[in-house]
């Protein structure tokens, strides 16, 4: 079976499983931020776990968050968590990410962030949204924090210009799923030396060093899933995952959509091993970028004229997280490409205030574009390791799904 996502590991991330270095994870922060060309990076446990601490760190309580309706739960749980209200804007009406036309109509004088997602690692207009703040930070007379979430957006850029940079902070995903992977893992970036301070002294403060424990888990999870990967045994991962509970430690104990929530080591610090793999997946990255852009100009080229997909513009700066395509009837055509021995996925198959948890947070407002796109969209498997014959034979599967 051609898994939905894999992760590109080879020998030097499997010899990190046997090593130590007490320094890894300052020396992990230094490494990502030389890479994306920013000034000051932080490693927490999670990517959410360190969107809380921001919160917590700046004293912002009871302040209203500007988020897309369409994208990553989590991103809501820390608002949530941290004691903050989020208010959702509907996402654009032929992109993934939020219309920024509403952005400027929802922020109000109780607005503290505005969190701009690059979902699947397309960008969004950061110009123009920092235009809007700016103005809206003027009209109100205090300050409106931008945060990117790159969590799918490693390395886009707007312009040519790294989105990472383009605000306050940055907020990255490191887990087994990202565009590289610490295993499990998060950074916050910013280029803004007293921010950095700040924020680090309260990690310090309030989280508890990696525990040994932690470290055997996480090393134990990533020697599983060299084998996981395997097309011929991933088809039984992939059945025990939808089909019994032996894999919720893993799955539904860090990322329940239903509930708000975090996971239970959320404020343990990242362990050793952790930021050891992530050194190794950082002298990986430009190879990932650019094989991950050589396959979606290959899906481009040979879904362009099916009139049955929606594709997503040809963007110069999109680094491509994801491979997302919109179509009608998607648990047919995900049940028939599977047939064929080929997972593709929904990544997020909800728009947030439709979750019984923050329905009351979107109060009578509706989001169209945000349903529309958790019920349409599919992510292709786009992961560096595929070769373009396989990757072709995707879309022609994929066309015949749809005709």
């Amino acid at each position: 079976m051609i898994p939905r996502f894999k992760p590109y590991l080879g020998w030097g991330e499997f010899k990190e499983i046997f090593r130590h270095q007490s320094d890894s994870v300052r020396r992990f922060e230094q490494e990502f931020a030389r890479t994306f060309e920013t000034r000051h990076a932080l490693a927490f446990p999670y990517g959410r776990s360190a969107l809380w601490a921001f919160f917590r760190a700046f004293d912002l309580k009871g302040v209203e968050v500007i988020l897309p309706a369409y994208t990553c739960v989590v991103v809501a749980h820390a608002i949530v968590l941290s004691g903050n209200i989020p208010r959702f804007v509907d996402a654009a009406p032929n992109d993934f990410n939020m219309d920024l036309g509403q952005v400027e109509q929802a922020i109000n004088e109780h607005t503290g962030a505005v969190i701009a997602t690059h979902l699947f690692g397309y960008p969004l207009d950061v110009e123009r949204l920092n235009q809007i703040v700016r103005q809206a930070e003027i009209k109100y007379g205090k300050k409106i924090w931008v945060i990117q979430d790159c969590a799918h957006g490693f390395g886009t850029r707007w312009k040519g210009k790294l989105v990472c940079n383009e605000g306050d902070l940055a907020l990255f995903g490191l887990n087994i799923s990202k565009m590289i992977t610490s295993i499990f893992g998060g950074m916050m970036t910013t280029r803004d030396r007293e921010t950095a301070r700040r924020l680090g002294r309260w990690r310090e403060d309030h989280f508890f060093p990696a525990d040994a424990w932690r470290s055997i888990r996480r090393r134990a999870y990533l020697l599983a899933v060299y084998p996981a990967f395997q097309e011929r045994i991933y088809a039984g991962v992939s059945w025990l995952e939808e089909k019994t509970a032996l894999l919720n430690y893993y799955t539904k104990a860090y990322h329940l959509d239903s509930a708000i929530h975090f996971p239970p080591d959320h404020l343990q610090q990242m362990s050793s091993v952790e930021a050891q793999v992530g050194m190794e997946q950082l002298k990986k990255y430009p190879e990932i970028v650019r094989r991950r852009r050589e396959l979606a100009r290959l899906y481009h080229a040979q879904l362009s004229d099916s009139p049955g997909i929606n594709l997503p513009p040809l963007e110069e700066g999109a680094t491509w997280s994801h491979f997302s395509v919109r179509v009608g009837k998607r648990e047919e055509v995900l049940r028939r490409l599977l047939q064929k021995g080929i997972q593709l996925g929904h990544l997020v198959e909800y728009s947030i205030p439709e979750l019984p948890g923050y329905r009351p947070y979107a109060a009578d407002a509706s989001f169209p574009n945000a349903a529309r796109c958790s019920r349409e969209t599919i992510n292709l498997p786009i992961y560096a390791s595929l070769q373009p014959g396989p990757c072709q034979s995707i879309g022609r599967h994929l066309k015949a799904a749809v005709a």
